[in-house]
C-alpha cells in the first residue's frame, strides 16, 4: 500500500495535479458515483473516528482515492482497497472539524482506469464523547451456545481487546454487557448454563484497583427466574432487570426463521448495597408480561414496556407491547402509585420494545415491530424516536432500512448513538453509527470501520450484538472472571 500526503502549502504543481495523477491520460470519467463498500458517500462522522476504510463493491485490480478537506489538506492511497494512514487521517480530521471532505476514487479493472463522481463526507462539530464501544459477538446458531464473547472496541482505531470468551468457562451462554451510562467502573452481565451467574461490579470512582466484583446466583429464587435486560439507575446504587421465561419456535416459510417470545415476564429492581430485590404488583402482574425496563436520566423514572399475555404459541403475533413509565424514589427504593402510557399499542397496532432514553432527557428511542420484542429476527423492525417534550414519535426513516434495526444506544452527550442492523444481507447484524442535530434530525448511518471492511465483513460469521458506548477503556481480567464463574461462590 502506498501512501503519500499532501499538504496545502506544496508546490502548485502538485496541488493542481488530479487524483489519477500516476494513472495513464485515457482515464475514462463517468457521471456517477462509485460503488464503494461499505457506502460512506454523503456520511457525517465524529472528528475522532477510525479511518473510513473502504474498497469497490465489485472486484478491481487497483483504486486510486484522494480526500480533500474545506479547510485544507489532502490524503492519498492506492492499492487494493483504500488504507488509509491512522495519524495521518486524524489530522485531516481535526483540520475539517465541522466542514467537509471531497472523496475522488478511480478505480482499475482490466487494465482501463475509470474515474467516478466526487462525493462528501461530512466532519460533525459534534464530539463523539466516548472512547469506544462494547458488544456482544456470537454465531449464527439456536440451540447451541458454540463460541462466544465481550469485546470492547476502540473507535480511534482498530483495536479490539477481549472482555470475556465462554471458551474460557464450560460454554457457558454469555448475556449483554451493560455498563451505566457508558461508565466501565459500573456494569453487569449474565452467563447461563452450568455456573451461570449474574455477575456485578462497582468501582470507586477515581480509586485504580477497586473494582469488587459480586456473582449473584443465575436464578433468583425470589423473583423465580433469571435477571436479564439491566439498566442501571444514574446514581448506581439500583439496577432494574426482567425476569423472562423464554421459548423459540421456527417458522417453515416467508422471511422470518425463528420467534423468540416470553410465556411471562416481569420488571423487579436490584439493590446492590443491600443485595435485595424490590418487587411491585405495578410491574409484576399476572395477566401482563412486563419487559425491557429503563431509567430516565434523572432517575425519577422507570421506563418500561408491557403487553397482555396470549396464549403461547398459538397467539405469539398477538402480543403487542405499549410503552410505560412509573415514578422512583431512590431514596426509598420505591415505585409510584400510577402507571402512565406513553404509546399505546392498541391504538398504533404495533408493538414497542427496547425504549432508550437520551441522557439530555429529551428523546426516547425505541424499536417498532408488527408484534412481540425480540426484534432482531423481525425484517419489518424500525428505530423510532419519541419527542418527550412535545409527545411526538415518529419513524426515524433517515436511518432505517428494509431489514431489522434494532438494539440502539446513545452517547452522553446525547449527540451520537449506535444501533444494530441487517441491512447488508438479511443474515448478520453489524453495528452503525450516526448523529442527531438540534431538531432531532438524524444523519445518514456509516457502518463500524474496520481496517480492511471487505474481507473482515466477508469472512466473519459472527452477529454483532447488544452494542454500546464505552467512556474510557477497561481493564479486562477474563481468566481471573473465568475462575470466580467455575467456583458456583455466589452472594445471596
Amino acid at each position: 500500500m502506498k501512501r503519500q500526503i499532501l499538504h496545502t502549502l506544496l508546490p502548485m504543481l502538485v496541488v493542481l495535479m488530479t487524483a489519477c495523477q500516476s494513472r495513464p491520460k485515457d482515464v475514462r470519467q463517468v457521471d456517477e458515483l462509485p460503488a464503494i463498500w461499505p457506502d460512506y458517500t454523503a456520511v457525517t462522522i465524529p472528528a475522532t473516528i477510525a479511518p473510513l476504510n473502504f474498497a469497490m463493491a465489485d472486484d478491481v485490480e487497483t483504486i486510486d482515492v484522494t480526500v480533500k478537506g474545506s479547510k485544507g489538506g489532502e490524503m492519498h492511497v492506492n492499492g487494493s482497497y483504500a488504507d488509509f494512514d491512522i495519524d495521518e487521517w486524524h489530522e485531516l480530521l481535526a483540520a475539517n472539524k465541522g466542514g467537509a471532505m471531497t472523496v475522488t476514487v478511480c478505480a482499475e479493472k482490466d487494465g482501463g482506469w475509470t474515474q467516478y463522481r466526487d462525493f462528501q463526507v461530512f466532519v460533525s462539530a459534534d464530539e463523539l464523547d466516548a472512547w469506544g464501544i462494547t458488544y456482544r459477538r456470537i454465531p449464527p446458531s439456536y440451540e447451541i451456545y458454540s463460541r462466544m464473547g465481550i469485546y470492547q472496541r476502540s473507535l480511534a482505531d482498530f483495536e479490539e481487546t477481549v472482555l470475556f470468551e465462554n471458551s474460557l468457562t464450560s460454554g457457558l451462554c454469555i448475556n449483554c454487557h451493560t455498563a451505566n451510562r457508558t461508565n466501565p467502573d459500573q456494569y453487569v452481565w449474565h452467563v447461563r448454563g452450568k455456573h451461570g451467574a449474574t455477575i456485578v461490579s462497582k468501582s470507586e470512582k477515581g480509586k485504580e484497583n477497586s473494582e469488587k466484583l459480586e456473582l449473584l446466583p443465575a436464578r433468583n429464587d425470589s423473583i423465580g427466574g433469571p435477571m436479564v435486560y439491566p439498566y442501571w439507575h444514574p446514581d448506581g446504587r439500583y439496577c432494574a432487570f426482567s425476569t423472562n421465561t423464554t421459548s423459540q419456535m421456527f417458522h417453515t416459510a416467508g422471511r422470518k426463521r425463528i420467534e423468540v417470545y416470553d410465556s411471562a415476564s416481569d420488571i423487579f429492581i436490584y439493590d446492590t448495597e443491600t443485595h435485595s430485590v424490590l418487587k411491585d404488583t405495578l410491574t409484576m402482574r399476572t395477566e401482563w408480561a412486563e419487559n425491557t425496563p429503563a431509567f430516565s436520566p434523572d432517575g425519577k423514572w422507570l421506563y418500561f414496556t408491557t403487553a397482555r399475555r396470549q396464549a403461547y404459541p398459538i397467539d405469539y403475533d398477538k402480543e403487542k407491547y405499549s410503552l410505560c413509565r412509573v415514578a422512583f424514589d431512590a431514596k426509598t427504593g420505591r415505585l409510584g402509585q400510577q402507571v402512565d402510557t406513553l404509546i399505546n399499542a392498541d391504538e398504533t397496532g404495533k408493538s414497542v420494545t427496547w425504549p432508550r432514553p437520551s441522557y439530555d432527557g429529551r428523546y426516547i428511542m425505541y424499536t417498532q415491530t408488527d408484534y412481540g420484542y425480540f426484534s432482531v429476527w423481525h425484517p419489518e423492525a424500525d428505530l423510532w424516536l419519541l419527542d418527550l417534550k412535545t409527545g411526538e414519535t415518529r419513524p426515524m426513516d433517515e436511518v432505517n432500512s428494509p431489514r431489522a434495526e434494532s438494539l440502539h444506544n446513545w452517547t452522553p452527550n446525547s449527540r451520537w448513538f449506535l444501533f444494530t442492523s441487517r441491512r447488508d444481507d438479511g443474515l448478520y447484524t453489524r453495528i452503525y453509527f450516526a448523529s442527531l442535530d438540534a431538531n432531532g434530525k438524524a444523519t445518514k448511518p456509516f457502518l463500524l470501520p474496520q481496517r480492511n471492511p471487505k474481507e473482515y465483513y466477508r469472512m466473519s460469521l459472527y452477529s454483532f450484538n447488544t452494542p454500546d458506548f464505552a467512556s474510557r477503556r477497561i481493564e479486562p481480567h477474563p481468566h481471573e472472571v473465568a475462575r470466580k464463574i467455575e467456583s458456583d461462590k455466589r452472594v445471596h
